[in-house]
């Protein structure tokens, strides 16, 4: 039987979007005052880079457009964002769907990224308190980072479960599933139609999820039609 339910963070239980917004309008002041470019305009290039589809240079890229070299400044950039206080929101069922489930099974959870900064996720969500077990992998654990079974392992010895007893709910094919599935948990991929991740095509068929939901609002639902597992 099912006795534990584990959630990734980004894109399962929030729009992962949000953050990025929330740290390019920290950017954005912080350039104002120390580059000089007005707030707007820098905020708005941003977010263009963003939904042109741009990830993991956007600030090197935003800075050369202004003909500055991004020694310069990027480390104060990536400072400036990974260090600021985010306004997120989770999705609309995802407060009252983990009241849910807590009143029938251990809750955990599994994130990885800047450490501190996945920490002030939580805080900014009203999560804290919410999970018996939380695995925060940092940047200096970025070697055992998903699809790595380490932090499976890691949260199923801290609930002291065998796989077979969670199940691991995410958003991302490329990597939150092949983990989780070969300790024999069931997965659970939540594909929203607008998230970061619902168009990646998984490198082969043990990267699949065993089950597909369009959000979190059937999940208590299909964990029921699920005993078996």
């Amino acid at each position: 039987m099912l006795k534990a339910i584990v959630f990734d963070l980004d894109d399962t239980l929030y729009p992962e979007r949000q953050y990025a917004l929330s740290g390019f309008s920290a950017v954005a002041d912080w350039a104002e005052s120390s580059l000089g470019i007005p707030r707007e305009r820098g905020y708005a290039e941003l977010v263009a880079y963003f939904e042109d589809g741009v990830r993991g240079d956007t600030f090197n890229r935003w800075l050369e457009a202004h003909g500055i070299e991004p020694e310069l400044w990027l480390p104060e950039m990536v400072k400036c964002y990974r260090d600021h206080s985010p306004s997120l929101e989770p999705y609309p069922e995802t407060h009252s769907v983990l009241r849910s489930l807590r009143g029938r099974y251990r809750l955990g959870l599994i994130t990885q990224g800047h450490g501190p900064g996945q920490q002030r996720k939580l805080e900014a969500l009203g999560l804290e308190g919410t999970f018996e077990a939380v695995v925060i992998l940092g940047e200096e654990h970025r070697q055992d980072w998903k699809p790595s079974q380490v932090p499976f392992e890691r949260l199923l010895s801290e609930l002291d479960l065998a796989g077979s007893q969670a199940a691991y709910i995410g958003d991302n094919v490329l990597k939150d599933f092949v983990g989780a599935r070969r300790l024999g948990m069931l997965t659970i991929w939540v594909r929203r139609p607008e998230g970061e991740h619902v168009n990646d095509v998984p490198p082969g068929p043990e990267y699949l999820a065993d089950i597909e939901l369009p959000d979190l609002t059937a999940l208590e639902g299909t964990l029921e039609a699920t005993p078996q597992w």
